[in-house]
């Protein structure tokens, strides 16, 4: 699979809007934002925000110390994660080569869980991190929260979730970000025509 064209935005810390997803392998594929535009925006441009990454997503935490071969193999993943969330999305058969990837990682070994006087801790490398997710990931697509699995309404946006509201109704990645813009350009539209 080629490796996506995108625009590096170089940030240190996650927002909260980074998580919309409620699940940890959505939220990984949402790290390269706006996949169809001409330059997609690479929220992973270095090593140092793949280990701000995984502790803000409260996998690890500490950081697991990246490097670049690390991120290249984290950015591979993510794209896999995409492929086949891509192809049950659109009810095709999951690409065979990318089912082995995943499969592959997801047989790495898991993170680390200690008892400490603080409480659990958390720690491991990248690839027990992407471990985790592939994991995830397996479990989501081959069981039954598959079919929840939708991409956000707003079409600027390629962010996928699993639609887990009631009525499976939800139409967007998150209402603070996605959900509030929609609702912003229907009301400006309104008003334009109403004034015209």
């Amino acid at each position: 699979m080629p490796a996506p064209v995108h625009n590096p935005v170089p940030q240190r810390s996650w927002e909260a809007a980074a998580f919309p997803c409620g699940t940890l392998p959505l939220d990984f594929v949402g790290t390269l934002r706006a996949r169809r535009n001409a330059a997609p925006a690479e929220k992973l441009a270095t090593p140092e925000l793949l280990d701000d990454w995984f502790v803000e997503a409260k996998m690890l935490d500490a950081a697991p110390e990246a490097d670049e071969v690390d991120l290249e193999t984290a950015i591979d993943l993510r794209e896999v994660i995409y492929s086949l969330v891509a192809a049950r999305l659109a009810a095709e058969p999951l690409p065979a080569a990318d089912v082995a990837e995943l499969n592959r990682h997801a047989a790495g070994l898991p993170v680390k869980a200690q008892l400490g006087p603080d409480g659990v801790m958390h720690t491991g490398s990248v690839s027990q991190g992407l471990a985790a997710l592939a994991r995830e990931t397996v479990e989501i697509l081959g069981g039954d929260e598959g079919a929840l699995l939708r991409e956000c309404a707003r079409p600027e946006c390629t962010q996928v979730y699993l639609d887990r509201s009631r009525g499976h109704r939800r139409e967007w990645c998150a209402m603070r970000t996605c959900g509030n813009r929609v609702k912003a350009a229907a009301y400006r539209a309104r008003q334009s025509g109403a004034t015209v």
